[in-house]
């Protein structure tokens, strides 16, 4: 079983990750500052970003509850984990070689935001990256096994997930809201355009990264 240090270290991973999600434009911020602009309301940035917000939650949940409810199969808790992690790697391999964005994220009204959100962060694998560190999170105990382990993830899980959705969640809206507040009221879209750098290799390589983190928590952490 992972000790409280290792599990701590997963938790500020989840955190950590939703800041990176804040920080790439990509995951739609810069989407928030542009409604602000064109509705001329302060209260519209809030509004946006709170729809983003909603958007990468249900992104997140998506991805996370199908894995906690296959980790009731406990024999082959190890195999799921090592599973995720090649899927994680092969995203961000993908990504690497493919630089170009699917073009329905094109077609979604900027008006709809929380399903261009939810678009966004489910084709650039976002939720994905949480894969690994929640499984490595619901890892059960030596002495848990068979029915009672089965018990234990049932009664945990889903709720785990929900809380590593909302964590990251929350960190990424905090974040894009600080970096969207300050180009709406100070900087400017016209700062953005010429200054933001493009964040898709470094994104493609942290998939890589956590996939293989992944797969060495499943195989040494416990």
């Amino acid at each position: 079983m992972l000790d409280e240090t290792s599990v701590a270290a997963l938790w500020w991973a989840v955190i950590f990750s939703g800041v990176y999600h804040g920080i790439n434009p990509g995951m739609g911020w810069p989407l928030a500052v542009s409604a602000a602009l064109m509705e001329r309301k302060h209260t519209a940035l809030p509004r946006a970003l709170g729809l983003l917000a909603v958007g990468h939650f249900l992104a997140m949940i998506g991805i996370l509850l199908p894995f906690s409810l296959m980790i009731v199969l406990v024999e082959w808790e190890v195999e799921i984990r090592v599973g995720a992690g090649l899927l994680v790697i092969a995203m961000g391999t993908y990504l690497l070689i493919n630089r170009r964005h699917p073009k329905i994220l094109a077609r979604v009204h900027p008006a709809r935001l929380a399903l261009w959100s939810f678009l966004a962060a489910t084709a650039h694998g976002a939720g994905l990256m949480l894969v690994p560190i929640f499984l490595g999170i619901c890892a059960i105990g030596a002495d848990e096994t068979g029915h009672l382990a089965a018990q234990a993830l049932m009664g945990s899980n889903v709720t785990i997930a929900f809380a590593v959705a909302a964590a990251h969640t929350f960190a990424m809206t905090l974040v894009g809201g600080v970096i969207a507040t300050v180009i709406y009221f100070w900087l400017g879209l016209r700062f953005l355009s010429k200054t933001w750098f493009n964040l898709d290799i470094l994104w493609a390589l942290s998939l890589i990264v956590v996939g293989a983190f992944g797969i060495y928590s499943a195989l040494y952490g416990h």
